[in-house]
């Protein structure tokens, strides 16, 4: 392939290939390989074909492709894998037939989408980055894994690491946002929890890192769309998280539906073989995304045949739904257009996955119908579940201390998202309990029981267009439309808005507005809420606007109009409950941003961590002609990369360096004092970011490089200090070498990735 030609030498030249591979294996490892030998060399290239082959049961659709004949591929030895099949009494029988009425006798694999939490759901990960909380992030999937392996589960397609920049992208929801440092720590996070220490444990399951790669840069924010994007960039920016997942241990790897530089990941050998095995040393299996082998002809690279080949000389393992590998492999095999031993190589890194879950000891180790009755919806884990979500709420805007409400008189709650609790989950939530999750309406009565009178309106349908309603209110997340005039049912509300002292305007996206296949063009709060929203401020009744979304939306007008703003994501199975805590005071919000809020799409992309052009406007500046500006519109972002209120203040004083300087081998400590001067204990995210002076190669104006959740009492005061060394400094440089450079380096430390001190030091060799 012409990108593998490109590369590589590059890459060998540079240092990067890794030696992984010239490791002596462990007796462990030893005792492994000699197993699946054994085992391989009974199987018929049929068998081993089908090891290859990942089926859906169809019972939680992700999909437009439905498998068929599920049960007779299994007992002819052409299934590996099943997913979207759940209950520990219906993946006991098609694992009874894999092991008992195939020849060889061998086990299956049993994945789920577990993206953010199994029936105890906790928020859309792009909420949980929100937390700064990494070990409250790993263990909502070590939950997830205690859950899910009850039900008979023990592989997901989790954790999604793709960055983006680009809220048009409806997946957004499904990573941790735009930086390339958070999202690697949450990466790693995410692995140990699904895979703890040992993944042969009855309630640990293996991980399956996506998509792989650069899946969060599609062209114009539109779902399975083209990627094109330099070296530097990917490098840099993009490929760290999908690598910390890999080096935290993650078993699997799920190939991207993105061409990348005019190769489609899953037949892109210079991704699935030089990057991921030979430079980062991959161990485990690689499967496509959802039919990905067969949407190859669409991409022009041809028949069934040609890219089911191409696919597994890429490195790619399993092939999920599509049965490319099923139907043509043995054919390309004759045909000599694959080889043997790339059918062994993949058959044997699929067994491996097998035998690491403890599946050849015992095939029904997570069948136990006794753990899916005591392990699942625990109330520990609701309790856990409730605790995150309030601390994944970002307090945009808080006008004269608006917030927290007084637990008393009357409250009008209005609007389309107070009342359905089949949307609080979020997007790819595929299985919670939606009958039973309570709205917010039910959430805040559970609350404040007779303290507070609510009264309830909905106020507006969710979209004034039904048929665009439709399409965002899919798998059970239906909202009742109102059919008569929206100035009546705006009057509605105004009649019950007057009768309250305080007015909670429940509004924004439904969960299915953002997650696969749900691209926006526009990121404003949907016309007919806004205009329900404005009717609502003409009351001149204090407004708080709870906003439900799964992407970084265009708040201007609200900015300025709506006194406070609480923006609380989708929350998971606890929603209601969360949401009523953090509104009356219960808990104070500590949630910041991980994903730039622009001030319209026009700006977008926009993410904190960007270069300067040769004519940068200066920051917070106005337009000036000929300079990298806009004429309507300043370069700030509405609200910026780490951002988020409290219903305290803190105050940060005296950055202090311990050195101006350190060399190779040494380190530098960061201080800085951050003091509570408001009147309630709260939570702050203390933010580090480095900015390389001079570099070889253009460098970032900030970036990420620490942060600390610190809890402070009213009036207290804490120094919290950073160790800087020279693995914090390190970059691809433009020979693609990973090194610090000798230099001016700039250091910030603040609330956000705006609002901080500053200091210099330098780096010596």
């Amino acid at each position: 392939m012409k990108n593998t030609r490109l590369y590589l030498p590059i890459l060998l030249l540079a240092g990067l290939t890794s030696t992984a591979q010239m490791k002596k294996p462990s007796a462990a490892d030893a005792k492994m390989n000699a197993f699946i030998s054994g085992l391989m060399s009974k199987m018929t290239i049929d068998e081993k074909i089908g090891q290859l082959n990942l089926l859906t049961g169809g019972e939680a659709t992700t999909g437009s492709v439905v498998s068929t004949g599920v049960e007779e591929k299994i007992r002819k030895g052409q299934v590996g894998g099943m997913f979207s099949m759940t209950t520990p009494a219906r993946i006991r029988r098609v694992q009874e037939i894999a092991v008992t009425q195939t020849r060889m006798k061998i086990p299956i694999i049993f994945g789920q989408d577990v993206i953010h939490g199994y029936k105890t759901t906790f928020p859309i990960p792009l909420a949980l980055s929100c937390t700064w909380n990494l070990p409250m992030i790993q263990e909502t999937a070590r939950i997830a894994a205690v859950e899910a392996t009850a039900d008979g589960l023990n592989w997901t397609f989790s954790p999604m690491v793709d960055i983006s920049r680009d809220p048009r992208w409806g997946r957004i929801s499904e990573g941790s946002g735009e930086d390339t440092y958070l999202g690697s720590q949450i990466a790693k996070a995410m692995v140990r929890g699904y895979q703890g220490d040992d993944l042969a444990k009855y309630n640990t399951m293996m991980a399956c890192v996506k998509h792989f790669a650069l899946y969060g840069a599609a062209e114009a924010g539109r779902d399975y769309n083209v990627t094109d994007m330099s070296l530097d960039r990917m490098y840099n920016e993009y490929l760290p998280p999908y690598r910390a997942a890999i080096n935290a241990g993650a078993g699997s790897v799920m190939t991207s539906f993105n061409d990348i530089n005019g190769v489609p990941a899953t037949a892109n050998k210079w991704l699935m073989t030089d990057v991921l095995r030979k430079q980062w040393g991959f161990k485990g299996f690689v499967v496509t995304d959802y039919t990905a082998v067969n949407e190859l002809i669409e991409h022009g690279l041809g028949d069934l045949q040609t890219v089911s080949a191409l696919s597994l000389k890429a490195g790619v393992e399993m092939d999920m739904v599509g049965e490319g590998f099923l139907t043509t492999l043995k054919k390309s095999l004759n045909e000599g257009k694959v080889t043997r031993q790339q059918i062994d190589n993949a058959c044997r890194l699929v067994l491996e996955a097998k035998y690491k879950l403890g599946l050849f000891d015992d095939p029904f180790r997570y069948c136990n119908e006794e753990r899916a009755k005591t392990e699942i919806l625990k109330p520990e884990h609701l309790r856990f579940a409730r605790e995150v979500a309030a601390e994944s709420f970002v307090l945009l805007k808080n006008d004269n201390q608006l917030l927290p409400l007084k637990k008393s008189g009357t409250i009008a709650l209005i609007g389309p998202l107070a009342n359905t609790g089949a949307n609080m989950p979020g997007t790819w939530s595929v299985n919670s309990d939606l009958a039973n999750t309570k709205s917010l309406l039910q959430g805040m009565q559970d609350v404040l029981g007779d303290q507070v009178k609510i009264l309830h309106s909905m106020g507006a349908n969710l979209l004034s267009d039904a048929e665009y309603q439709k399409r965002a209110t899919m798998f059970g997340r239906d909202i009742a439309r109102d059919e008569r005039p929206e100035q009546e049912i705006i009057n509605d509300a105004l009649s019950v808005a007057k009768k309250a002292d305080v007015i909670v305007a429940a509004l924004g996206e439904s969960s299915e507005m953002s997650g696969e296949s749900s691209s926006r063009t526009n990121l404003d709060i949907p016309d007919t809420q806004k205009r329900l929203l404005e009717a609502l401020l003409k009351t001149g009744k204090p407004v708080v606007l709870v906003l439900f979304a799964g992407r970084p939306l265009t708040l201007s007008w609200e900015q300025k109009h709506v006194p406070a703003i609480l923006n609380v994501w989708f929350g998971g199975t606890e929603t209601g409950h969360a949401v009523a805590d953090v509104l009356f005071g219960d808990v104070n919000p500590s949630g910041k941003l991980t994903a730039t809020f622009p001030q319209n799409v026009g700006q977008i992309p926009l993410y904190y961590s960007h270069k300067n052009t040769g004519r940068p406007l200066p920051e917070g500046g106005w337009f000036s002609k000929f300079r990298s500006n806009y004429l309507d519109v300043t370069n700030e972002p509405l609200y910026p990369f780490g951002y988020g209120l409290s219903y305290t203040s803190f105050a940060y004083s005296d950055l202090v360096l311990n050195g101006k300087s350190f060399k190779r081998g040494g380190a530098l400590t960061a201080s800085v004092t951050v003091k509570n001067t408001g009147a309630r204990e709260g939570k702050e995210v203390v933010q580090l970011y480095l900015r390389d002076m001079v570099g070889s190669s253009t460098r970032p104006v900030k970036e990420l490089k620490g942060f600390q959740k610190i809890s402070l009492k009213p009036g207290e005061s804490k120094q919290v200090s950073f160790r800087i060394t020279e693995e914090d400094l390190k970059f691809y440089n433009k020979d693609l070498k990973f090194a610090a450079e000798p230099g001016a380096f700039k250091v910030f430390i603040g609330s956000s990735s705006k609002d901080n001190l500053q200091a210099d030091f330098n780096f010596v060799l």
